[in-house]
């Protein structure tokens, strides 16, 4: 069965397709998204605001989101209809 979680905004995304959750400051991420953007294999969920987590999917894609890794991997990590804690920085 699909697990879906929120990756912000009202956007969702597949769980059990995840491969990675990473931050986008480093220069290889940036190199990363930039190819990805060129190849239409980037996704962007950031309604117009900073990214602040790349995540990678299983078929190459990536998702650009603009909450943080931290947060997206505990909604990812947590039981099914759970409340996570918000992670605040």
């Amino acid at each position: 069965m699909n697990t879906m979680i929120n990756i912000g905004y009202g956007n969702i995304a597949n769980a059990d397709k995840i491969v990675a959750i990473i931050s986008p400051d480093a220069a290889p991420v940036k190199r990363l998204v930039q190819h990805a953007k060129d190849a239409d294999t980037a996704v962007d969920a950031t309604c117009g605001r900073k990214t602040r987590a790349v995540i990678v999917m299983d078929d190459g894609h990536l998702i650009l989101s603009a909450i943080l890794p931290e947060t997206i991997a505990a909604r990812a990590s947590a039981p099914a209809g759970q409340q996570v804690p918000k992670i605040v920085v």
